[in-house]
């Protein structure tokens, strides 16, 4: 996929006496688009005197892994539950989460989304003091940090607020103990999560498209910094680390995050359909149609058509029956892959001067894939919008995207990527309208203009 990937989805759940394995499968499978490696949860009976936590993991889709009665043998009143793209460790059962283990006081259950940057010094420390890994992944890292604080700390949400302090990059966390559930997000906001109610349960989720499809209210997001403890007393807010700069991400917006969903109060279908009116504004150019790469570029695209009064028109087919791609495929049989994905309507397209909206161009192959097969059916001119600047540096904060060498963008101007591709004209977003795109929200453009809103790790 020539896209940039996000890192991961998180859920969480806390009921008074209800089986949540369901709902937690509900809320993996509405976050699915966050990741796709691997899929788990763990739950716990806080009814019960022993505190035992179950869990299950393991790769592919959520309902690869918990297919059949997988979820009929977990059982608990709350739980966390993940889905995985890596960013950093391999794509294995190992570095899947979530991160289960045993210690002095007792077992605990953590799923993370984001990049812990400084995770290497911080493990160094770890294997001074003997701890043994079991992943590679900076999560194993976090986990065993608050592990051993809370050793010698009253309470958890204690052991976080500690160990958040040595954090630098990017955390939305949830910890399940026996008893709590503790949520922290990153004192920059670049990760999100937000809080929904159902009756007397709380939830926990990266998005509130997870909330909705377990049938919560959206409450609010959690804010930059804030520790979140929900118990048997219900909920409670630890403020003592919120304030300073924010940055959230603003690929969440432009493609990370669902359509439906709300981020920090701002809604993803209306910064994209802005995105798409910018694009017009800046932009213009005499065609018959405009239309979105399915599915992150439509929204863009309803807006660069309501702007500029050229139609909008559908002229991909996308097949959502494709699940991850198992055979990756060589040079050759590429093209074959972009049909299986997406195949074009003839019919909308023939004779047609097309105006085509994607959210991003990382390596380039599939928008050239595309103008190909557009142009092979009849289209007369394909003219390409981005609705984001080039990529020319690197992510610290839980984005992948490949270093300088493999970006398109990374050795070639405009002009000379509009040539690669086959479009008649290529234009991207102008950096200095994000601000419009999210009604001036604080967001991280650094993938585009360098300014990164910490030091660089």
């Amino acid at each position: 996929m020539d896209k940039p990937r996000e890192k991961c989805g998180v859920f969480g759940i806390y009921t008074k006496d209800r089986d949540v394995a369901k709902d937690i499968f509900f809320g993996l499978t509405a976050l699915q688009h966050r990741g796709q490696e691997s899929a788990g949860m763990a739950l716990c009976d806080t009814t019960g005197e022993k505190g035992n936590i179950s869990f299950y993991k393991g790769m592919g889709l959520v309902s690869e892994v918990f297919k059949g009665d997988k979820l009929s043998t977990l059982h608990g009143n709350i739980g966390v539950g993940h889905v995985r793209y890596s960013t950093t460790g391999a794509s294995s059962i190992e570095n899947a989460q979530p991160v289960v283990f045993n210690y002095s006081k007792g077992t605990l259950a953590t799923v993370h989304n984001g990049n812990i940057a400084n995770a290497p010094a911080l493990k160094e420390e770890l294997l001074n003091d003997g701890t043994v890994f079991r992943s590679d992944t900076d999560t194993e890292v976090l986990a065993l940090l608050i592990a051993k604080e809370r050793a010698h700390t009253p309470t958890i949400q204690d052991a976080v607020k500690n160990v958040s302090g040595k954090l630098k990059g990017s955390f939305a966390i949830i910890i399940m103990s026996p008893r709590k559930l503790v949520a922290m997000r990153d004192p920059l906001g670049l990760k999100p999560l937000c809080i929904g109610k159902r009756g007397e349960d709380f939830v926990i989720a990266s998005e509130s498209c997870a909330l909705s499809a377990v049938d919560a209210e959206f409450v609010r997001d959690v804010e930059p910094g804030e520790i979140i403890t929900i118990s048997k007393d219900g909920i409670a807010s630890d403020k003592t680390l919120v304030g300073g700069k924010h940055a959230h991400c603003i690929f969440e917006y432009i493609y990370f995050a669902r359509l439906d969903s709300v981020i920090d109060g701002k809604s993803v279908y209306d910064a994209r359909f802005k995105a798409g009116e910018e694009l017009a504004d800046d932009y213009p150019v005499d065609a018959d149609i405009v239309t979105g790469v399915p599915d992150s570029g439509l929204a863009a695209a309803e807006g660069y058509s309501s702007r500029s009064g050229i139609p909008f028109g559908l002229v991909f087919h996308k097949n959502s029956y494709m699940g991850r791609t198992f055979i990756k495929p060589d040079k050759n049989e590429r093209s074959v892959a972009v049909h299986l994905k997406l195949n074009v309507i003839e019919s909308a397209v023939k004779g047609k001067r097309i105006v085509i909206i994607d959210d991003s161009i990382v390596r380039g192959t599939t928008m050239a894939n595309l103008i190909k097969l557009l142009k092979e059916k009849g289209a007369k001119e394909v003219h390409v919008r981005i609705s984001s600047p080039p990529f020319l540096y690197p992510c610290f904060y839980g984005t992948d995207v490949p270093d300088n060498s493999q970006l398109i963008a990374g050795g070639n101007g405009v002009e000379e990527i509009r040539k690669r591709i086959g479009a008649d004209s290529l234009c991207y977003a102008k950096v200095e309208k994000f601000d419009r795109m999210v009604d001036n929200l604080p967001v991280c453009k650094a993938c585009f203009d360098g300014n990164y809103p910490t030091e660089k790790f």
